[in-house]
């Protein structure tokens, strides 16, 4: 399995001639209602006749319900120390960069 994915750097540590970086995965993430969720889950287990008598009593019971807005994603975190030498040959990225990283299973 391999993947390539951007993370930025939010916090950068020189120790000298070390580099830590702490990165988390720059991913945008739209929120989604709970009251979403809930239609949606219920819309895949019914059939359709099922579907057409209990989703308007659903639709009105949750009309009901304050909005709550979640996340649907949770961010993958890494931390990396490097030597400084590979760092500085990287460009010397500050917190806010955006770097690529490629994993895979080898």
């Amino acid at each position: 399995m391999s993947a390539t994915n951007e993370f930025k750097i939010t916090q950068l540590v020189d120790n000298g001639q070390t580099i830590q970086l702490t990165l988390i995965e720059n991913v945008s993430t739209e929120p989604i209602s709970q009251k979403q969720m809930i239609i949606e889950n219920v819309s895949k287990k019914l059939d359709s006749e099922t579907k057409e008598q209990v989703m308007p009593l659903l639709e009105a019971i949750l009309q009901a319900q304050p909005t709550v807005k979640i996340k649907t994603y949770q961010q993958t975190q890494i931390s990396i120390s490097m030597p400084r030498s590979r760092f500085d040959s990287m460009g010397r990225p500050q917190v806010g960069s955006t770097i690529e990283i490629n994993l895979r299973k080898i």
